[in-house]
């Protein structure tokens, strides 16, 4: 479709962070929009690094495959890989809290009240211009439950974001744990408002997107 053998990175899928031995915290994401982006990233002939927090879904065909489990662990993966890549399109839901102590045995069930301090991971979004170093086209996601497309442009200048994918995750019938989604794609002097479809089809416009940018950026 495109026709060319750019790189791309996706993160994808929730993180876990752990609270003891048994226990985690994680969110609600189900992977679902990042295998797609990066199933038909693979189909299209892209060489594509998927980094994916834990889920239920089969790993798409032809893709390097990294599976990782806590935001720390998929902000090195990415730190680790994302040199090689054209386009990153950042759609992983990643804790922005983990717990400050993780204990070594099971916490047990004692007082009425358990407190657990939490810690700010590191925006593995945030450090792709500013640590990493990235000069490719970079892709945010926001999933967001008021202010859609407010906070969609704050992320994008604040994130160095050549577009951000927003959705509303208070909606029963898109985002987490279904097939299709509705979203819109903010640009820095643009918004783009496409119809809800698969998250197949709208992986495909993203790409599209993407992809053209990068062309663009070459040719510069």
């Amino acid at each position: 479709m495109f026709g060319d053998r750019r790189t791309i990175l996706i993160t994808a899928g929730p993180t876990r962070e752990a609270i003891d031995p048994v226990r985690y915290i994680t969110n609600r994401s189900s992977g679902k929009m990042g295998y797609a982006l990066a199933s038909e990233a693979a189909k299209l002939g892209y060489h594509v690094i998927l980094i994916s927090g834990p889920t239920l879904l089969d790993i798409p065909d032809s893709v390097d495959f990294i599976p990782v489990e806590t935001a720390l662990e998929m902000y090195d993966a990415v730190n680790h890989h994302i040199g090689k890549a054209d386009i990153a399109i950042f759609a992983a839901a990643v804790a922005d809290y983990r717990p400050a102590v993780i204990p070594e045995h099971k916490i047990k069930k004692s007082a009425e009240r358990l407190t657990i301090e939490f810690i700010r991971n590191p925006d593995i979004l945030g450090s792709a211009r500013k640590t990493f170093g990235f000069m490719g086209v970079l892709v945010g996601f926001a999933a967001e439950t008021e202010h859609l497309e407010d906070n969609a442009h704050h992320k994008l200048t604040s994130k160095g974001c050549d577009f951000v994918v927003a959705n509303d995750v208070s909606r029963k019938d898109i985002g987490f744990d279904t097939h299709k989604n509705e979203v819109i794609l903010v640009f820095p002097e643009t918004t783009k408002f496409p119809p809800m479809d698969s998250k197949y089809e709208l992986a495909l416009v993203i790409l599209e997107h993407a992809v053209k940018l990068a062309s663009v950026r070459n040719t510069n």
